[in-house]
């Protein structure tokens, strides 16, 4: 398939996004999704961050398997979670869960830095890989247990998890500045729900569930 018809594809993606969204306004709260978040998505070539053979359905609004038992997140998904993290140009983001690379790609497009932490080290290896060829300086990689965060680099403006657990970890509110979100989804497998957590500039945190969801679970290391 020629470049020029994948770009075809992607502008259908994000119409198919945008409509969603529309349709979706009352259980958002909200009419739309940012508009810069739309331009990222169709500016990031999403075909180069799923297996080869999986090329020709990459624009498809919905999730595919990445390998290790993991999934890159449908597109409006993935739209939806990067909005909900409301990221300004000069802010420094964490990502939980590389995968192989997309979601990084997109945030890089929004924000100054991002830097992310992937449990599987396959994965690390391949999304490095393929964001270096696409010229996506922005993001930094380790292999790690994301539960634990990075706390090199914190604080961190907005944080982003994309895998489910119980409860968001404590080390991540740890190195979320005050003001800052995490986006997560939060809850059992058959219970997910797209939560946001604000951290007010006393360190308060408040959750805000969005709708329901279903990720793999969040990998620790004991």
């Amino acid at each position: 398939m020629e470049e020029q018809h994948l770009a075809i594809l992607r502008r259908h993606m994000v119409e198919v996004i945008a409509i969603h969204a529309d349709l979706m306004s009352d259980e958002l709260g909200h009419v739309g999704l940012d508009r810069r978040v739309l331009a990222a998505m169709e500016r990031v070539p999403r075909h180069h961050f799923v297996p080869l053979e999986l090329a020709a359905v990459a624009y498809h609004d919905g999730p595919l398997p990445i390998g290790f038992d993991k999934t890159i997140s449908q597109p409006f998904i993935c739209a939806l979670m990067t909005h909900l993290l409301a990221p300004e140009p000069d802010q420094v983001v964490l990502e939980v869960g590389t995968g192989l690379g997309y979601q990084a790609a997109v945030l890089a497009e929004l924000v100054a830095r991002v830097w992310s932490v992937e449990i599987v080290e396959e994965l690390a290896g391949e999304a490095q890989s393929r964001l270096r060829r696409l010229g996506a300086s922005r993001v930094g990689i380790r292999i790690g247990d994301g539960s634990r965060g990075w706390a090199e680099h914190a604080p961190y403006d907005r944080i982003m998890v994309t895998a489910a657990a119980a409860r968001p970890p404590m080390a991540l509110l740890d190195q979320l500045r005050p003001g800052g979100h995490l986006v997560m989804p939060l809850g059992p497998d058959q219970a997910q729900i797209l939560t946001v957590i604000d951290k007010d500039a006393g360190g308060t945190l408040q959750a805000r569930e969005i709708l329901p969801v279903r990720f793999s679970r969040l990998e620790t290391v004991l």
